[in-house]
């Protein structure tokens, strides 16, 4: 029986020895002291560049926006240069910082640039987002503090930033909206204007005096203070309904009075056009049902007489 030759083992590299105590000897023969003093300093520089770098960045970035709020400019713009600036300096700080550890800034460039390729084909969406926030900080449909309607969502707006929006419902719960979302669909913005229009349904009888009511309706508008006398109230015949002729009150007022203007005006539409004889009909059906018998008596006449009958008349035992 004949043993297999064992395959001979790899030559180790030149200079290496299979010894430890070789080994042991190269590594003493490494001047560590000189290797410190060249890493250990370019690696203290470059941690000392971070941290500078990235302080300075935070004070800049924060002085751009406190000088951007003296100029009166839109604290949705300041907050969002805010943010781009402090990421585009950091983005410099660590190309400084690893330049001076000896990489090679070019070779670096080349390969984020490539990385930056990848990232986005993989990222498009959420750089769709970044575009769509670029565009609302420039084009500025909505700014901090406006109610509006977006992605068929209402709130308040309360921040813009790069990837998404915060908004806030009236009932204080916080709603955040990718930013692609908001450009891709209409924006209805409820407080961009000085004054807003109320508009007050409400029907009267058709045997009512539609005169009288017009009056009592203006009256209602010119005695609430918070109606604007330009443009004037006025009210229109919108509608013949089945069992009304539909009036619309329409008010002016300023934007922060709105809701509670319209509360008012709403309760004292109700309390004076039924306080003045007028009435506000409300859709109603008669529903007669006859038994088709020979003397042609209603079927409720028949019901009625028949659990009378069965109330006052002992009934028989069974």
């Amino acid at each position: 029986m004949s043993v297999p030759a064992t395959a001979p083992a790899a030559p180790l590299p030149a200079g290496m020895s299979t010894e430890p105590e070789a080994l042991m000897r190269e590594l003493r023969g490494i001047d560590w002291l000189q290797m410190l003093e060249t890493w250990g300093l370019k690696l203290l520089a470059a941690v000392l560049i971070f941290l500078v770098g990235m302080w300075l960045a935070k004070r800049l970035s924060a002085g751009l926006e406190r000088v951007l709020g003296r100029t009166h400019a839109d604290a949705t713009l300041g907050g969002f240069l805010r943010r781009a600036s402090y990421a585009a300096m950091m983005v410099l700080v660590i190309i400084t910082a690893l330049t001076s550890l000896g990489v090679n800034p070019t070779s670096m460039l080349a390969v984020l640039g490539a990385a930056g390729l990848a990232v986005g084909l993989a990222l498009k969406d959420s750089l769709s987002n970044i575009a769509s926030g670029v565009m609302l900080i420039v084009l500025r449909p909505f700014r901090e503090g406006d109610f509006v309607q977006a992605a068929s969502l209402e709130g308040i707006i309360e921040e813009v930033r790069i990837f998404q929006t915060r908004m806030r419902t009236v009932d204080n719960r916080l709603i955040v909206l990718p930013n692609s979302l908001i450009t891709t669909a209409p924006i209805i913005n409820f407080t961009a204007k000085p004054q807003r229009r109320i508009d007050i349904p409400v029907g009267v009888g058709y045997d009512d005096d539609l005169k009288r009511a017009k009056e009592i309706l203006l009256k209602i508008a010119h005695d609430d203070p918070r109606v604007l006398a330009d443009p004037a109230p006025s009210v229109i015949v919108s509608k013949l309904s089945e069992s009304s002729v539909d009036l619309i009150l329409l008010a002016w007022t300023r934007t922060k009075d709105f809701g509670e203007t319209k509360s008012d005006l709403t309760e004292a539409v109700r309390t004076e056009i039924i306080g003045n004889g007028l009435n506000i009909p409300y859709p109603q059906r008669d529903l007669n049902v006859y038994h088709h018998n020979a003397d042609g008596t209603p079927l409720t006449d028949l019901i009625t007489k028949g659990v009378a009958d069965d109330g006052d008349v002992a009934k028989p035992p069974a």
